[in-house]
């Protein structure tokens, strides 16, 4: 979205924009008199590196578009912060090292991130104000526009603008980087709270996203500060990565084994008096990369003849076009992986199943991430298979809203095991459906595991905790 659509995306309702995206308008409306101008959004799931030349391009549009606004008095930026060019591991970095050389060095220049951005000094350097989520799951998307709403207008009052950055030799794997009471990342980032007030107007803990392999890979220690207070922001930094750091080897990887998985499913279709059971499959997460694809869980599920279990969401376009032309009711052979395209992970499996229901997948986000945000799955099937369900998609991405399975007629009610695609943004979405101690990670194969001592790294910083367990760092 550009210019204009952009600009009518920003305060409708429905929007397509993120929450970050709208958050931020409507805390600068409430602010006072101000003129938006809307340049240019972008998004993708997450994947391989995008294409050099895309990204060329999209740059080339956004820096036209600001220099034809004509001066401005700020600037903001909503990124996810931790992409990649099949040339270049910083575009994050060359994007805004390009807005700064057009607006100049005064004009504030504040930008959102993921709380999983592999920050680099290229990105701060440039950067005012940096303000990531403190979430995880992310649910406090628009709290953090907000923020960058706030601070704008601060700086425009009490700048300039400096951020300090503190990068350390660790990479603690997505499952552990849950914040939940109990956790290391929710206690870090309560500690970092405590230093926001006077001239430190936001830090931030950025665990980093290890799967993109790149030398930007690191925990990162971001604050920001008005007045040019430099020392202070200098100060905060530092003192909380030497604690962050301290804290490494909490950031400990627990998996329950495929078998076991398997089997607390049985057990709970078994038992209606037993709590509900989540297993997330957290190594085919398509909100790292992963092709939301994999059969591991489905076929040993199915073979155990487990029941009661809704596996959600599983993207094939092709069955799920095939289901379509079915139609509801029908039954036929369900091949799933049928064009893996080269997955090595995409195992096929095949399976008699019954059309339950279809939808053309487009869903209003009701809680967590997607919470206000129109999104769509494609062409999207509800499929019988033995005692399992499958909702089957077309477009690839995570289940993170029970609005997926809405639009394809699920009663969660119904439902005593529930199989999730995800890392973690479905605890905020399925909060309350089982007991966390009835939450289970399982070990399966996949794109994005978690267990990074197993992969072939080639540009991530050695040594780096937990892969090498020598690692160090000298506050």
């Amino acid at each position: 979205m550009a210019g204009a659509a952009l600009f009518e995306q920003m305060r409708a309702s429905p929007s397509r924009a993120l929450p970050m995206v709208t958050g931020f308008v409507a805390e600068m409306d409430r602010g006072g008199p101000w003129q938006p101008l809307a340049l240019r959004v972008a998004a993708a799931q997450p994947g391989g590196p995008v294409d050099h030349a895309y990204f060329e391009n999209l740059a080339d549009e956004i820096i036209a578009r600001l220099q034809a606004a004509g001066p401005v008095d700020g600037v903001f930026i909503a990124s996810h912060g931790a992409a990649l060019t099949t040339l270049e591991d910083d575009p994050d970095g060359i994007l805004f090292e390009r807005i700064r050389r057009v607006v100049g060095p005064t004009v504030p220049v504040v930008a959102v991130f993921d709380l999983h951005t592999n920050v680099t000094p290229r990105m701060t350097e440039a950067l005012s104000a940096f303000v990531a989520y403190r979430t995880n799951p992310h649910v406090d998307l628009r709290e953090r526009g907000e923020d960058c709403a706030r601070h704008l207008r601060t700086l425009l009052t009490q700048g300039p603008g400096v951020v300090e950055l503190v990068k350390l030799p660790l990479v603690p794997p997505a499952t552990t980087q849950l914040v939940a009471p109990g956790m290391p990342y929710h206690d870090l980032i309560a500690i970092g709270q405590r230093s926001v007030g006077g001239t430190i107007l936001d830090v931030s803990l950025c665990g980093g996203f290890a799967l993109a392999d790149s030398d930007t890979c690191g925990f990162a220690v971001v604050v920001s500060a008005s007045n040019g207070d430099r020392a202070a922001a200098w100060r905060v930094a530092h003192d909380l990565a030497a604690q962050v750091w301290a804290a490494r080897t909490r950031f400990s990887l627990n998996l329950t084994s495929l078998a076991d998985g398997v089997a607390a499913a049985v057990a709970a279709g078994n038992d209606p008096a037993a709590p509900c059971v989540i297993l997330a499959d957290v190594a085919d997460n398509p909100g790292a990369g992963g092709g939301g694809n994999t059969t591991y869980l489905l076929a040993s599920l199915h073979r155990a003849g487990a029941q009661g279990v809704l596996l959600g969401v599983h993207t094939d376009a092709p069955l799920a076009a095939e289901a379509h032309r079915a139609g509801v009711g029908a039954t036929l052979l369900a091949r799933f992986n049928r064009e893996p395209e080269g997955d090595v992970f995409a195992e096929p499996f095949e399976a008699q199943a019954r059309v339950l229901a279809l939808a053309d997948g487009v869903f209003f986000g009701r809680r967590g991430l997607a919470a206000g945000s129109l999104r769509d799955m494609g062409p999207s099937a509800l499929l019988e298979v033995g005692g399992l369900r499958v909702a089957v998609i077309s477009l690839r991405q995570q289940l993170l809203d029970p609005a997926q399975l809405d639009i394809l007629g699920v009663d969660i009610a119904t439902v005593r095991t529930l199989v999730v695609k995800s890392r973690g943004h479905f605890r905020a979405a399925f909060e309350g459906f089982a007991p966390s101690s009835r939450i289970f990670e399982v070990d399966c194969p996949g794109l994005t595991t978690p267990k990074l001592k197993t992969l072939a790294w080639t540009r991530m910083p050695r040594p780096v905790y937990p892969i090498d367990d020598h690692a160090t760092w000298n506050p």
